[in-house]
């Protein structure tokens, strides 16, 4: 008996059942506040610059560095990842839901989807469904199949319903086919081709497990400063002025479960300071802070959907 309660904690702790995360009721979002302390190489698409929308075009120019280009689910990954074990932890049960609030986050930053425009009847995020704006493709498998399933739907869901479908937490037998799978082992993969994790095959008493170690600590550590470095040193208290992909990886981060991880290495006192921060951030009203010039209502509306649950 005590055998098999191993093997199937272990096995569910890398399977993408996505069967967790935002859940109708019962759910319950962990977050920093409590918890206690201490206890793609991307394609050349310039021969297709008229299908690109324009926001996708200052994105990558903001973004163009030498530094091996991840996406947020990839980024995501790597903070829920363990970096010798290879697989998050077993107790972490909103990261699945948190990686699909990353792909419609993702999908908006590259001008691929929007929310509606609010109107007298609609003016909540959580109100307002997600349109479809451009099919160029993005480059990445799991962004177009999760794009493809919101041009095709009639009528269009909100942000709310996206989260759930892509995860499979749907009581509607007809909508099951939106469901991302393994979700996970794919980002894994991405991440191992790119030279960032690689592939083992670790043994739990009666039975193996496929992990993703860390090889690349480096690459690692530099999403783990940006958001150090987010709330710290580039700390600016106004959400306008925050670089989008920066406030959507905090906010991501928060949805994930996986914001304590990027924190943990701190000293105390920075720890303190960065946690207040990200506290007063994500305590933000995402209606109004939606309703601000430049702001990615995207971004405000996956927060609101985490909120609610």
């Amino acid at each position: 008996m005590e055998f098999n309660c191993c093997r199937n904690l272990a096995q569910n702790c890398y399977k993408d059942s996505d069967t967790r995360g935002i859940r109708a009721a019962g759910g319950r979002m962990t977050t920093l506040t409590h918890r206690n302390r201490r206890a793609e190489p991307t394609l050349d698409r310039r021969n297709e610059a008229d299908d690109v929308p324009e926001e996708e075009e200052e994105e990558e120019e903001r973004n163009d560095s030498k530094d091996i280009r991840l996406t947020l689910m990839e980024e995501i990954l790597l903070l829920g990842l363990k970096d010798k074990e290879g697989y998050t932890s077993f107790w972490n049960d909103c990261i699945s839901s948190g990686l699909r609030g990353c792909i419609l986050i993702e999908l908006a930053l590259r001008g691929r989807i929007q929310l509606e425009p609010p109107t007298m009847r609609k003016r909540r995020l959580l109100d307002r469904k997600v349109l479809f704006k451009s099919m160029a493709p993005t480059g990445d498998v799991l962004l177009d199949e999760a794009l493809k399933h919101i041009k095709a739907t009639e009528p269009p869901e909100t942000v709310q319903s996206w989260i759930e479908l892509l995860t499979g937490e749907t009581w509607n037998p007809m909508k099951l086919h939106f469901q991302l799978r393994n979700v996970r082992e794919r980002l894994a993969k991405n991440l191992v081709e790119k030279g960032i994790l690689t592939t083992e095959k670790q043994n739990f008493l009666l039975f193996d497990m496929t992990t993703h170690p860390v090889s690349n600590v480096t690459e690692k550590q530099r999403v783990v400063r940006r958001v150090q470095e987010t709330l710290l040193e580039r700390w600016v208290n106004d959400t306008q002025r925050m670089d989008r992909r920066a406030l959507a990886l905090l906010v991501l981060a928060h949805a994930s479960d996986v914001l304590e991880n990027a924190l943990t290495p701190l000293t105390d006192d920075r720890y303190e300071m960065a946690s207040s921060r990200s506290r007063a951030l994500l305590d933000s009203n995402p209606d109004a802070e939606s309703g601000k010039p430049q702001a990615c209502e995207m971004i405000w509306a996956v927060l609101a959907a985490f909120n609610k649950a």
